[in-house]
């Protein structure tokens, strides 16, 4: 297997890690902050790199077979997290390369964790960089969703295979789309943080938090997170922007291209909406009968933090966790769903809760009537018969690895609920866990190294659909 594909494509990666170092390095000459000098030399060592890998990689065919695409996606993760670590690690902050992986990790897998304790003293440099590395990773894992995993068949993404799309071109086939999504994605972005400023934010604010937003990433520029603001009107167009960060990308496109209906017609869309609405409405008329809350402040606090949970963006505007017990065991299984695929979110995702629930149905069906024939559907089309056995393996898969992530982080140390919540909050890409040590006004610094490696190991695994990973420790991949 030639490796120079992958380098080449690697190396390419890292060029735009390095690009993007500029922005958070003018901010700080801006304001006269000598924290310039870090992103500097970041940027440097990123781009020397990038450079090497580029100019000694290249070759005339550029085509990536399967084996090479399961290498670059996984590669192209963990490179990132590694090079965007050195913002942090150069930094006055004082950090260890364990804390910088981690928040680098955390960030580009959009996972939204901090080992930050006081993120309000951070340069403006380094907030920003936070958003950029999540924002990115958004954008990430649009791409990898949309061109690369239907084509890998990971967990039931096969079905969303597109038909323009061909095995020995993936490389040109992600460019092609990554040019359509970038432009969309640039503009919800801006239309994002131009609804924040009109809210009250400033231009800083509002600009690091719609990235966040739209990535579903959750990092935020002040402790309290968006409960910072205390402002109806940014929480509402937040919850606004982390359903659409939620959507399959792809309907837009056909919306945009004269298919208006197309958002509306999805069955995953639909599904999407009506859990978001049955969690909080089992939530807030359990906080108004339970916990004597007045309903505006019930439905404005669930809502937010109910859809946050779900899609893994990891905004918090309350503690939910001194919610009563009941909201907490809500909460715990609510950052598992995820939005739907094609999406920036994470977790497992609705279309394979949909597509267990049509092979249950059938089943059911088969068994009351053994000699008649009911197929699974999804969109109303039949089900090809390879997608049932991949999402049944997801799922297995999903609660075996969150299962040693758990075991794992309690051989460390960790009590019961911070082991649990934070195998979950890092398998789903969440962010914050529960309890009083990662819960949402917490913070992942208290952990052991041994844990935050295990956490970051856990991120990369939830952000790459947990098989991309998995296939490359087998030995069989590995020969020719």
């Amino acid at each position: 297997m030639s490796y120079r594909p992958v380098l080449f494509t690697v190396g390419i990666l890292l060029l735009i890690l390095s690009a993007s170092m500029m922005l958070p390095m003018a901010i700080d000459l801006s304001s006269n902050n000598p924290d310039w000098k870090v992103f500097a030399g970041s940027q440097c060592i990123t781009g020397f790199f990038g450079l090497a890998l580029v100019l000694t990689s290249r070759q005339d065919s550029m085509r990536l077979n399967l084996k090479q695409a399961f290498l670059l996606t996984n590669a192209a993760w963990v490179v990132t997290g590694l090079f965007g670590a050195l913002p942090f690690y150069f930094s006055d902050l004082g950090l260890s390369y364990t804390d910088s992986v981690f928040e680098a990790v955390s960030g580009v897998t959009t996972t939204g964790s901090t080992i930050m304790a006081d993120i309000e003293i951070l340069p403006p440099g380094i907030l920003f960089w936070r958003a950029i590395l999540q924002w990115l990773g958004g954008v990430g894992i649009l791409v990898m969703a949309l061109s690369i995993l239907p084509l890998l068949q990971v967990g039931g993404m096969q079905l969303f295979k597109t038909e323009s799309l061909d095995m020995e071109k993936v490389l040109p086939s992600a460019a092609k789309i990554a040019a359509y999504i970038g432009v969309l994605y640039i503009i919800l972005t801006l239309l994002c943080a131009l609804f924040y400023n009109l809210a009250g934010m400033s231009g800083f604010d509002a600009f690091a938090h719609a990235m966040t937003t739209i990535a579903t990433g959750g990092y935020s520029t002040y402790n309290a997170s968006i409960g910072h603001f205390d402002s109806a009107a940014i929480d509402a167009i937040c919850i606004v922007f982390m359903w659409l960060g939620a959507l399959p990308f792809v309907l837009y496109l056909r919306t945009i291209r004269g298919d208006y209906t197309a958002l509306t017609r999805d069955s995953q869309v639909r599904w999407f909406f009506g859990i978001v609405a049955a969690i909080s409405f089992v939530v807030i008329t359990y906080l108004l009968l339970n916990q004597g809350w007045g309903f505006a402040d019930a439905v404005q606090k669930t809502l937010f933090n109910i859809t946050s949970l779900i899609t893994g963006t990891g905004y918090t505007t309350a503690n939910y966790s001194l919610w009563g017990n009941f909201v907490l065991s809500i909460a715990f299984f609510a950052m598992c769903i995820g939005g739907c695929a094609g999406s920036t979110t994470c977790g497992i995702k609705i279309f394979r809760f949909q597509v267990l629930y049509a092979v249950t149905s059938s089943q059911i069906k088969k068994m009351i009537n053994p000699h008649g024939v009911f197929p699974a559907y999804y969109n109303h089309k039949p089900i090809p018969r390879d997608v049932p056995v991949a999402v049944m393996s997801f799922f297995f898969m999903f609660a075996l690895v969150f299962a040693l992530l758990a075991v794992s982080l309690q051989l460390c140390g960790l009590d019961f609920v911070t082991a649990m919540s934070g195998a979950a909050t890092a398998i789903s890409n969440v962010g914050p866990g529960l309890g009083n040590v990662i819960g949402p006004e917490g913070n992942f610094s208290p952990l052991p190294d041994a844990a935050k490696w295990i956490l970051c190991l856990g991120m990369l695994m939830g952000r790459l659909e947990l098989f991309t990973f998995l296939v490359m420790l087998s030995p069989r991949f590995w020969r020719r």
